[in-house]
């Protein structure tokens, strides 16, 4: 939309989400072209020129976009296998599979995840894919553009992985790049996509998968790659007491240090799950504001543990919402991860105190921009920032009775989503997708599952 049109919201609750959590009962909000122009309470303002439209939003919660912060698209054709397992015993499990996926099957699996979570209120997602089989395909191309016709704001962490069974890690032989490959084509990726403008539609970042699936040398030359390239760091750590187990036996250390010694601490660089952090791991975290994405469900579905996600926020380490992968997270979508942060954090040291609404939606929404380093352009809604913004509908039998919208989004069961803009582009509209057919999504998702199933059970 040309930056003079301007799209008007009224009648509406708003949570801004900003630096001093404003929020409005009943207030407006003014888009003009990709930007937010203006937002406040009561009516808009009188006299707005090229108003294109005008949406009543009476009985309805603004707010940002969510924003995911760590996912796995590719699994989304191996949900339901290996439910009760841990997390080394299910990776033993599903690598045979992950390491016959094809071109064709990355796409579908790519527009089945962005679709389940664009329909459910994420305007920003992102993609951990690690699994570059020999001879499958450009496999972030098919990422790339299964997010950009899905219209989502999107990032790929290009992964890689060179430590296989042979040299002691759990990924197949013939799963795994070697180091100066994965280099390689992981720079291939960052020149041929990433977009560094205020307003970029793709990101990349440098994503070795994690310290038991790479080598020391992977992670040391990755880190120095992106920052080279000026782009940021993610993967995996801390996830479970086995990978605590396993760095200690191998390295002499805790994964904190561990990634310390090969320069993965930094400002640039966010890291999924971190559930087995003590007071050290997490001083060094908030010293070098590295950043965690918290996938409450992924953690409680392999029985990893509980983050400690309050601890965190108190010393001031940014902390992001993740779905993780759907071969760990079936529903797939993070409104789900709003209220499991909340309540699996309060089975935790701090009970009750631990988190509330607003902090939940926080992490799904700001907290999610710092991880992914646009949180000057997104995650708030603010005059400048971009056009993200979502309207979930509170005023139905699931929510009315509430009386504080907030409480009634996270607290509650999952809103509709009547309205989720992109880049000032409406990508949702009553529950359904505008981008793309959900039904041949599902059909496709279907039969690449199924083909999947069969080549890994005749290998």
């Amino acid at each position: 939309m040309a930056a003079d049109r301007r799209i008007v919201i009224e009648n509406c609750a708003i949570a801004t989400v900003d630096g001093h959590d404003t929020e409005y009962a009943s207030g407006y909000v003014v888009l003009a072209g990709n930007r937010i122009e203006s937002l406040g309470a009561g009516r808009a303002p009188e006299g707005l020129e090229n108003v294109v439209r005008r949406i009543d939003a009476t009985g309805h919660l603004v707010t940002p976009g969510l924003i995911n912060t760590h996912h796995h698209f590719y699994q989304w054709i191996t949900r339901g296998l290996a439910t009760d397992h841990n997390l080394f015993n299910w990776l033993v499990a599903l690598y045979p599979t992950w390491a016959r996926i094809d071109e064709p099957m990355v796409r579908a699996a790519a527009q089945g995840s962005l679709a389940m979570m664009a329909r459910g209120g994420v305007t920003t997602a992102m993609d951990h894919h690690y699994v570059f089989p020999r001879g499958s395909g450009d496999l972030s191309g098919a990422i790339i553009g299964a997010a950009r016709d899905m219209g989502v704001r999107f990032t790929l962490a290009r992964g890689s992985m060179d430590r296989s069974e042979k040299d002691g890690g759990l990924p197949p032989d013939f799963a795994v790049e070697t180091l100066d490959g994965a280099l390689a084509a992981t720079e291939e990726t960052v020149r041929q996509h990433h977009d560094s403008s205020f307003d970029a539609m793709t990101q990349v970042a440098v994503a070795p998968c994690s310290p038991f699936s790479v080598s020391t040398e992977l992670l040391r030359d990755g880190a120095q790659l992106a920052r080279r390239l000026g782009v940021r760091l993610h993967t995996h750590g801390s996830e479970t007491v086995e990978e605590e187990k396993f760095c200690h036996e191998l390295f002499g250390m805790g994964p904190t240090d561990y990634f310390e010694s090969t320069g993965w601490l930094g400002e640039d660089v966010w890291m999924a799950h971190c559930v087995h952090m003590n007071d050290s791991d997490i001083a060094a975290f908030a010293r070098s504001r590295t950043g965690v994405a918290h996938c409450p469900s992924s953690n409680a579905r392999l029985a990893a543990g509980i983050a400690r996600v309050p601890d965190m926020l108190a010393a001031g380490v940014p902390v992001g919402l993740g779905v993780d992968g759907t071969a760990s997270n079936e529903s797939g979508e993070l409104h789900t991860e709003l209220r499991n942060a909340l309540l699996i954090n309060r089975l935790g040291a701090h009970r009750e105190a631990a988190l509330n609404a607003r902090q939940a939606l926080r992490l799904g929404t700001y907290g999610g921009a710092q991880v992914l380093g646009r949180a000057a352009e997104t995650g708030s809604l603010e005059p400048g920032k971009l056009a993200d913004l979502v309207l979930w509908k509170l005023d139905t039998l699931a929510h009315a009775s509430i009386a504080d919208p907030v409480t009634a989004l996270v607290f509650g069961a999952a809103a509709p989503v009547t309205a989720s803009f992109v880049d000032g582009r409406q990508i949702v509209e009553d529950g359904r997708l505008l981008t793309a057919d959900e039904d041949a999504i599902a059909r496709a998702t279907r039969d690449e599952a199924q083909r999947l199933a069969r080549i890994a059970a005749q290998a």
